[in-house]
């Protein structure tokens, strides 16, 4: 995930201040002086650190934290409020206009995900009730056209195309076909090139003139590192750009342009794309990326995604069964399922405050969950319905059809178990039936808890 690095330096940074107790200025300079460091192996823009590091250093030494009885927590804390300065005070949203539709441009360098993220970016919108429309802008890249046909039929949004015209008169049809066919959202797939030349930018330029978007959202890489706030700056000088849509946030880039662009180009990063799925977009907001750089968690952006992906008359029917002690290993592979729906296991542990900084990308095991759906699959309806009657002979034939050892099934069995009587010990505590949380696996920190089944 972006910024790991990042934030095990800096909390080694912070360890070291809280050991001190007491402390002094020459402290606050060596911590610094670390903290730099840290951004810099991050590839945060130069300027940008240098200016980061005097802020929170004039704050630091003041007689407020010295004399604190807490002075490495207040250091910490000035950190956090440093950082959402550097990456915006306020969540950056899409500007509607009060009268649709809402003209989005896309635009940004070939490679840098500008078809995938159109569609993401749709499939957003819909889940908020809009209705977009996907435009084909781009008549130079071989197949660009059918591509976006291909993501748009995969979020279930119209694609407009007209072929190999000129790509202005494109974009002018396509918001005329939107207000007579009732979209309110029309995003625009412009044409990309491999570097910023002078072709491009008058295409888009001359697109921006015709159609006025009310948004100008430029994709960059964040693999690309300082790169990527050079594309944004690039760009922003020459379009006047309204946002960004950071992509590849999940891997492991350094993290060092989203730290860099607001403070290079004066423009927001608006969505922040976390994953290869079409759910994998997120809104981009400063105060939750601090609170994870400082391994903090992010129990919001948890609680959204458990929102828009979770189906509540499934985790209904859940609470139900484990009120009435009835939960079997169909339950158990449903809830599975919900949590895949939210993303991998790593990026949800890490939104978990307690949890987020302290459990290692290397801990996780992603396959385990895999396997024990396998195993679950393996199984007879009846056997999922009543584990206690796997023998020896069952377990050796659900190993085979699951590819997974007898060990593996024993494990799962036991933990299964352990599960059920602590289900039951919760249902039944204090005389009374418990009302159990409508979410997959209690809340997710139930997952080491109640049997630790997907690490």
């Amino acid at each position: 995930m972006a910024f790991e690095g990042l934030s095990d330096k800096l909390g080694k940074v912070f360890s070291k201040l809280k050991n001190h107790g007491k402390l002094n200025e020459k402290d606050v300079k060596e911590a610094m002086r670390e903290v730099k460091m840290a951004l810099l192996e991050a590839d945060v823009s130069f300027p940008v650190v240098k200016d980061f590091v005097a802020k929170v250093s004039e704050r630091a030494v003041g007689s407020e934290v010295m004399n604190s009885l807490t002075p490495a927590q207040q250091v910490i804390d000035i950190v956090h409020d440093e950082l959402i300065q550097l990456m915006g005070t306020d969540t950056a949203r899409i500007d509607f206009p009060s009268k649709p539709p809402c003209v989005i441009m896309m635009c940004g360098l070939q490679g840098a995900g500008k078809t995938t993220h159109t569609a993401k970016l749709a499939k957003y919108l819909k889940k908020q009730n809009r209705r977009p429309l996907l435009v084909a802008c781009d008549i130079y890249r071989p197949a660009a056209i059918d591509q976006l046909k291909v993501v748009g039929a995969s979020v279930d949004a119209h694609v407009f195309e007209m072929g190999q015209t000129n790509p202005v008169k494109i974009a002018k049809e396509s918001i005329k076909y939107a207000k007579d066919n009732g979209f309110d959202v029309v995003i625009l797939d412009t044409a990309g090139r491999l570097h910023i030349d002078e072709d491009l930018m008058k295409e888009l330029k001359d697109i921006k003139a015709e159609v006025q978007p009310n948004e100008i959202l430029l994709v960059v890489d964040s693999m690309t590192g300082q790169d990527a706030v050079n594309v944004a700056k690039s760009f922003n000088d020459m379009l006047d750009i309204t946002g960004v849509i950071l992509t590849k946030l999940d891997g492991d880039t350094r993290g060092g342009a989203a730290l860099s662009v607001l403070s290079v180009t004066g423009k927001p990063i608006k969505f922040a794309g976390v994953g290869e799925k079409t759910d994998d977009l997120e809104q981009f907001h400063p105060n939750r990326m601090a609170d994870r750089i400082l391994g903090m968690g992010d129990v919001l952006s948890l609680i959204e995604k458990a929102k828009i992906n979770v189906d509540e008359k499934e985790q209904e029917k859940l609470a139900k069964r484990l009120q009435e002690n009835k939960f079997d290993m169909n339950d158990l592979y449903a809830q599975f399922e919900q949590i895949e729906k939210m993303g991998s296991i790593s990026s949800l542990i890490k939104m978990i405050p307690g949890v987020a900084g302290k459990v290692k990308e290397e801990d996780i095991d992603e396959r385990r969950m895999y396997r024990t759906k396998a195993i679950i699959s393996s199984m007879t309806k009846k056997e999922r319905e009543k584990p206690s009657i796997i023998d020896a002979k069952r377990k050796r034939r659900i190993a085979a059809g699951s590819g997974t050892k007898v060990e593996d099934v024993n494990q799962l069995l036991k933990q299964f178990d352990g599960m059920q009587k602590m289900m039951k010990q919760m249902g039944l505590k204090g005389g009374k039936k418990r009302k159990f949380p409508k979410f997959p696996m209690g809340g997710m920190g139930g997952m080491n808890g109640m049997g630790g089944f997907p690490m």
